[in-house]
């Protein structure tokens, strides 16, 4: 009887790499489990030190995996309290099955809303420096996949100034100044972000792509953070006229959503950050 464990399909001996790869693999889906679980969701997120507790594991193993995986999108870190949570890439797989929550409560009135305008609603993320589309309907009570799975650049679009409607000047810099290819002034995006977040909407005009226009709108979670928008798109020659009342439409419609998320709308003060 051999020791050294069962032999591969073909009587070869198993591979000691892709042993390897494979705890890694059960590892990393320990941590994704926890990350899933009641505590992490109700707290918004958890730091290394208790995810550490939580796997078995050592915490500088854990900090490392963690890194690798919010490189790949798989989860993310808060700026602001430092803890882990899961990521928007492996949400929007979840999301082509309709399984996770926010599709869930945001498909039935992205539904509604686009029936009452008569266009596509997308159900739209922030990745990196780019805005991923999860969900399309049309107001035909379809679901439209041509926009699902896709990112654009944020800064030209209604829904990326949404989205960016938390980053302070600082973040924005960072985030699209300092590799060179932002099209338009920091300045100007800030200024942009801010007459957004005054109206409660966003609006562009055939900016992303000639003849095209669009409306957008924030969700907010439990805790006020803005975790993704609605949008409205459509071609300048049929919604041109009908922006504003696309927008409120869209504000109101992001509202329903942020209220099923456990938001409680209250006045939000504009920050004060200055650019510099």
């Amino acid at each position: 009887m051999s020791l050294s464990g069962p032999a591969s399909p073909s009587g070869s001996p198993p591979d000691p790499a892709a042993r390897h790869q494979g705890h890694g693999l059960r590892r990393d889906i320990a941590l994704l489990e926890a990350l899933a679980s009641p505590e992490a969701q109700n707290a918004g997120g958890l730091g290394v030190v208790r995810l550490a507790q939580l796997v078995g594991r050592e915490k500088s193993q854990v900090s490392r995996a963690l890194k690798a995986l919010a490189e790949e999108g798989i989860v993310e870190r808060d700026p602001d309290t430092l803890e882990y949570r899961l990521g928007w890439r492996l949400f929007s797989l979840v999301a082509r099955t309709s399984e996770n929550r926010l599709v869930r409560m945001a498909e039935p009135v992205m539904h509604a809303v686009s029936a009452d305008l008569e266009e596509t609603s997308h159900l739209c993320v922030l990745r990196d420096r780019e805005v991923l589309t999860l969900l399309s309907v049309s107001g035909h009570s379809f679901r439209v996949h041509g926009w699902e799975g896709r990112g654009v650049p944020a800064w030209h679009t209604s829904a990326g100034r949404v989205l960016l409607t938390d980053a302070t000047p600082d973040e924005l810099y960072v985030r699209f100044a300092v590799g060179g290819d932002l099209p338009v002034p920091v300045q100007e995006l800030w200024a942009r972000i801010q007459e957004a977040r005054r109206d409660g909407y966003a609006r562009v005009s055939e900016e992303f792509e000639a003849g095209l226009v669009g409306v957008s709108a924030p969700i907010r979670d439990f805790r006020g953070r803005v975790v993704a928008a609605i949008n409205i798109s459509a071609p300048k020659n049929r919604l041109g006229d009908r922006l504003d009342t696309a927008g409120r439409a869209t504000a109101a419609a992001a509202a329903k959503v942020s209220a099923l998320l456990g938001w409680e709308p209250r006045r939000t003060p504009l920050p004060t950050a200055r650019l510099t």
